[in-house]
């Protein structure tokens, strides 16, 4: 950051730009031809400076006031200023802007690709390293404020639905999308009911209420539909708070009236630094009275019955009076003759 200020105070050194101080600052020290010339430049002079190496050129029409390697923030105006009038960052590009993390495999080496959505009425020749994505609503996705332009949060994460490879990948985009703070599952639902076609809707509708509950990962999700709903498990606190020890922690999933906490895994990998991290944690919740049943993956997707009646016999100990359910005909839970026993 601190060579991109230089670079562009290098560039406004240039009395003839003194009136483009701001956009110059607004824009990571990239111009288009047509606000260079608004600035007071000529075509001569602008063509001087690209052949003397002060300036460069990153798109047709598109300079960068500076020489070097343009940093990333540059690359994306520059792109925005070559998509032409009301483009927008959107995809992967906006939800990167917006913290969300997105599958390495769309991104292209040494830069991510770069994709921008222009009004559906106009056609650009696609600019190197630019992706150009076509919309109707694009009046209606545009964020009001924020630079460079981009889609809102949660259109960015529709966007992403709708051209993603999986459902497991659909429901994490959108309970990552909530549990980044920086929106919430009704306006990514008021964002999804502006669009007349939306796939994966159903399921997406699901994970919606699962985030409002405060599911925060995809196993979350597992969890709640595979085990806890489909059995009648009584409904956790998730992401309980608590305070050990001087620090804040968060248990996965807190049955507070029965001295229950569940942890879920999720990681593929479990670093010894974690492992040690989570047996302090239980060994702190076990100090208060309360047991912790630690669970993955395969626990939660391939054994949900087998989950379940371990958590139902566990909950009973501590006095709750449910019934579990069967989840189907397979189900590993018994019919209601009587009470299931903890499994062997």
């Amino acid at each position: 950051m601190a060579a991109l200020a230089w670079r562009v105070h290098d560039a406004l050194m240039d009395d003839v730009l003194t009136g483009a101080r701001d956009l110059l600052r607004s824009q990571h020290g990239v111009l288009t031809r047509a606000q260079a010339l608004d600035a007071g430049l000529t075509d001569k002079a602008i063509e001087v400076k690209l052949r003397s190496g002060r300036w460069q050129r990153l798109h047709t029409g598109v300079y960068a006031t500076f020489s070097g390697e343009p940093p990333r923030d540059s690359q994306l105006w520059a792109a925005v200023l070559r998509a032409g009038p009301g483009a927008v960052l959107s995809h992967q590009t906006a939800a990167a802007l917006y913290g969300l993390t997105v599958p390495a495999y769309r991104f292209t080496a040494p830069e991510p690709m770069i994709h921008v959505t222009v009004p559906i009425d106009r056609r650009i020749t696609r600019p190197s390293g630019v992706m150009v994505h076509y919309s109707e609503r694009l009046h209606q996705t545009r964020h009001p404020v924020l630079t460079p332009p981009r889609t809102r949060i949660e259109d960015s994460v529709l966007d992403l639905i709708e051209i993603c490879g999986s459902m497991d990948e659909a429901v994490s985009l959108i309970l990552r999308a909530s549990a980044s703070r920086r929106t919430k599952p009704e306006r990514i639902l008021a964002a999804m009911q502006r669009r007349a076609r939306m796939p994966r809707r159903a399921a997406l509708l699901q994970a919606l209420g699962a985030a409002e509950d405060g599911a925060q990962s995809l196993l979350e999700f597992r969890y709640i539909s595979r085990v806890e709903r489909p059995h009648g498990l009584p409904p956790p606190r998730r992401q309980n708070p608590v305070r050990r020890g001087g620090r804040s922690q968060y248990q996965d999933l807190s049955y507070d009236d029965h001295a229950l906490v569940v942890e879920l895994d999720g990681r593929e990998a479990h670093p010894e630094c974690f492992r040690w991290a989570d047996i302090r944690r239980d060994n702190a919740s076990a100090a208060t009275g309360q047991v912790t049943l630690r669970y993955g993956w395969d626990d939660v997707t391939e054994r949900p019955c087998q989950t379940a009646l371990e958590i139902a016999a566990t909950l009973r100990e501590h006095g709750w009076t449910g019934t579990l359910r069967r989840c189907g005909s397979w189900c590993l839970v018994r019919r209601p003759t009587g009470q299931e026993s903890r499994p062997q």
